[in-house]
């Protein structure tokens, strides 16, 4: 009779199989309802290693980083709205595109966007320095015609701008822009922000609008990959946008902060306030357990903007590379002033003893998990 916000879809990036979970009729109490396994997943698509979820006009939409023997291509699973079946691959002409990653739409313009990070056999195994420095990992997005689900452009932003990873799109229907997050340039260690966006003929093209600089440190307090380099790099791993377009949050997890740009003018944003806690180096405390490891890692935004969650863990391989002393699970609360500025609540930790908490979904909605029709 109408939609509800009632199942959850977690899909398993390791084991290519994708959990529903009920939540209906007691949030507390949820129930696995169906699993997808891999076998299908393969034998409908040819895909494996699925991460991002978005429900679309036709369909649900699922991430996959590769095949099922962890080479390209990447692309997206669709899955039936209402029983959840795997219906096959989305691309009908993939183009150039090999790599694959997170993946954003402009519904109002009939566009989809898709981003890069590495096939399976490039990341399972932690971060491949060999691959990183000869510009292997993703560094393109790719723009799709939505309806006919053929590519059309290829936005390389260079091949020393390595892992181009988390698409935030305006909400605004009428905004043909978006920002897409770059987790370190093998030139100086800086990761960065670009801009996408659709010019008066229909082209798209990206421009560089937020660079942060690595952090110094005493190789004695690095890891064994980040010894050579005598510095922290940020290692920006997620960005969210506020569902009014004005914020813009950026979390560093090799470093501990989380940043907060206003970004009301799109080409021109403003560092507006920061926070740390965790990072590589400095193990920024909260009050509530002193000391943290692991950094801002995902990044969630309700609704109203007042609430940032964050949790601190991004892959266990690559967790194992840049916290070699294990990652100790958390969830964090940062509070938003509606002008601008954030504070971490010194009352809201969530401690996962053994487990490594990663994406944060809002019950009733959130920043990132719903698509506007309409301005």
């Amino acid at each position: 009779p109408h939609v509800e916000r009632r199942y959850l879809l977690v899909p398993g990036l390791r084991s290519s199989r994708v959990h529903v979970i009920d939540t209906k009729p007691d949030p507390r109490n949820p129930r696995i309802v169906k699993v997808i396994e891999p076998e299908d997943v393969a034998e409908r698509a040819g895909y494996s290693r699925l991460h991002t979820v978005h429900c679309a006009p036709d369909g649900i939409y699922v991430g996959a980083l590769g095949s099922q023997e962890g080479d390209g291509p990447g692309g997206i699973l669709v899955l039936d709205h209402d029983n959840f079946e795997p219906l096959g691959r989305w691309e009908v002409d993939r183009g150039p595109q090999v790599l694959a990653y997170d993946f954003a739409w402009h519904l109002g313009y009939d566009t989809l966007i898709t981003s890069e990070w590495g096939t399976p056999n490039m990341i399972e195994n932690g971060l491949n320095p060999e691959l990183l420095l000869a510009g292997k990992y993703g560094h393109s997005l790719h723009v799709w015609d939505l309806r006919k689900r053929r590519h059309l452009q290829q936005l390389d932003l260079g091949p020393e701008q390595q892992m181009v990873l988390e698409l935030r799109p305006s909400h605004d229907p009428t905004k043909p822009y978006g920002f897409v997050g770059v987790v370190v340039s093998t030139k100086d260690l800086t990761a960065s922000i670009w801009r996408w966006n659709r010019a008066d003929d229909g082209n798209w093209s990206v421009h560089k609008v937020i660079e942060i600089p690595p952090e110094p440190a005493d190789p004695a307090d690095l890891p064994p990959a980040l010894k050579p380099f005598n510095a922290v790099p940020p290692l920006v791993s997620d960005i969210e946008l506020s569902l009014d377009d004005k914020f813009l949050y950026v979390s560093c997890w090799g470093t501990g902060e989380l940043r907060q740009y206003d970004v009301s003018d799109p080409m021109n944003p403003r560092l507006t306030s920061s926070v740390r806690l965790g990072g590589i180096v400095r193990h920024a405390p909260h009050e509530k357990a002193g000391e943290l490891n692991g950094g801002p890692q995902m990044v969630e935004v309700s609704r109203d903007g007042r609430r940032v969650y964050l949790t601190n863990s991004l892959y266990a391989s690559w967790d194992a590379q840049f916290y070699p002393e294990g990652i100790r699970g958390w969830m964090t609360k940062i509070d938003v002033k509606p002008e601008g500025g954030i504070a971490v609540d010194p009352d809201f930790f969530v401690g996962f003893e053994g487990e490594r908490p990663h994406q944060v979904r809002l019950e009733g909605g959130d920043a990132s998990s719903d698509s506007y029709c309409y301005p």
